[in-house]
């Protein structure tokens, strides 16, 4: 069963968080890592963001996602308000590093992001929320606001214990290479984004 294995507090460019280490085995060198904010209150729905490893997004700074400006503004928003960043090893939507790059070179060769695990014979997307939950009922959190565009993270949630409260929209602008991998997570997976327009006008990440 994974529990907590260790614990900090840790001062970050956006703020001090508690961050844990989760796992089954304390010699896990690839824990799953919670972000809790110093101000969280437990009495009061607790904003949740549940973000999944994008190595080339965080580390290396890729424009062909958003991943790590997802996570950036998730910290931001979480630091100022309160809440808990749930980080799951789920690299290339659980494909593995290696994989998502082979994918890359597919998509170099027109491709989008699904066609290019199936070509490979990979899932279009392998990741499960069911250890986001489960770390989450072992905190006391009873009741959230997701920070998600992402339906399938909804639903794991109201499939829970845990009441979904309501919806905090995470988008951020699309740039020449991100907006075609954008809008294959619109149209293959259903991810509620508005349109870029609508979203310059409002100035929204």
């Amino acid at each position: 069963m994974i529990r907590k294995q260790a614990e900090s507090n840790v001062p970050t460019e956006y703020g001090t968080f508690k961050i844990m280490a989760f796992s089954e085995n304390e010699n896990d060198w690839m824990p799953q890592m919670v972000l809790v904010a110093e101000n969280t209150d437990f009495s009061k729905p607790v904003n949740v963001r549940f973000h999944s490893e994008c190595i080339t997004g965080e580390v290396f700074h890729s424009r062909k996602c958003e991943c790590g400006q997802q996570l950036d503004a998730a910290m931001r928003y979480i630091h100022e308000h309160g809440g808990i960043i749930v980080y799951l090893r789920q690299e290339g939507r659980n494909i593995g590093i290696i994989n998502k790059l082979r994918a890359y070179a597919l998509q170099e060769k027109g491709l989008d992001t699904v066609e290019a695990n199936l070509r490979l014979g990979l899932p279009a997307d392998d990741r499960t929320f069911d250890t986001a939950i489960e770390i989450l009922k072992q905190l006391g959190v009873q009741e959230i606001n997701l920070l998600t565009n992402n339906p399938e993270k909804i639903k794991y949630v109201e499939n829970s214990d845990i009441k979904l409260n309501h919806r905090i929209p995470l988008q951020i602008h699309s740039n020449e290479n991100s907006k075609d991998y954008l809008l294959t997570k619109k149209k293959y997976f259903g991810h509620l984004l508005v349109d870029e327009d609508r979203l310059k006008e409002n100035g929204s990440e």
